[in-house]
């Protein structure tokens, strides 16, 4: 149990906060039958979408970064789920409860995200989530593992970056944490990679639930 309790917490919002990987399971194995290629389980795309369109893009049509094409298709794969994000995809178990219990405590909360604005607060909108703060890659010169947004974020929630927890599935959420000066915690039944350990991570607490995180500041 932490001995301090926050002023705000700050969530990652793929694999974090919200269950976002079902936006994409049709959307990529749609665009892989039109290629000829064969599906994927639902579980080997969720394993990418914490690492954005262009991993998802590689995983789609099997191509790397300096495929000719791989510009065009990777706007095709956003086109598509332009018109789907939010309509699959949702919180995680308990963490509508969690965020309501943050307001009773009078702890703040926000989103601090990788994903791009446009996808994020289409999802947002889409699934009635009206987050104090929400900070995408657009609105800072460096995006995660670089502080910078969770700086912001803290000076939009007027909190000390010290007086705050961030939460996030992916090493690179751990590093953005410890650089800004925040609490560092590690979702674990987020979109974890399968050869990746969040034991390597060295974060101050890890939890596997919206409980869990609860458990934390009671």
């Amino acid at each position: 149990m932490s001995s301090v309790i926050p002023a705000a917490i700050l969530f990652d919002l793929d694999g974090t906060l919200a269950d976002t990987a079902p936006d994409f399971f049709d959307v990529v194995n749609g665009l892989r039958e039109q290629s000829g290629l064969p599906r994927l389980s639902n579980e080997t795309i969720r394993e990418q979408v914490s690492n954005g369109g262009a991993a998802l893009t590689r995983l789609t049509w099997e191509i790397n970064d300096d495929h000719p094409q791989f510009p065009q298709r990777r706007q095709q794969l956003l086109d598509q789920y332009e018109q789907v994000v939010g309509f699959s995809g949702k919180l995680f178990e308990g963490f509508d409860e969690l965020l309501k219990r943050l307001g009773l405590l009078g702890i703040s909360w926000g989103v601090v995200t990788n994903k791009p604005r446009l996808y994020t607060d289409l999802f947002l909108h889409r699934q009635g989530i009206n987050s104090p703060v929400v900070i995408c890659p657009e609105d800072v010169a460096n995006r995660k593992p670089a502080p910078d947004a969770l700086l912001k974020a803290a000076e939009h929630l007027n909190t000390e970056a010290s007086l705050c927890w961030y939460v996030g599935d992916h090493i690179r959420d751990i590093e953005a944490a410890k650089a800004a000066g925040m609490t560092s915690i590690a979702a674990c039944y987020g979109y974890i990679e399968t050869h990746d350990n969040p034991d390597n991570w060295q974060a101050d607490y890890q939890i596997h639930s919206a409980n869990d995180l609860l458990s934390l500041i009671q």
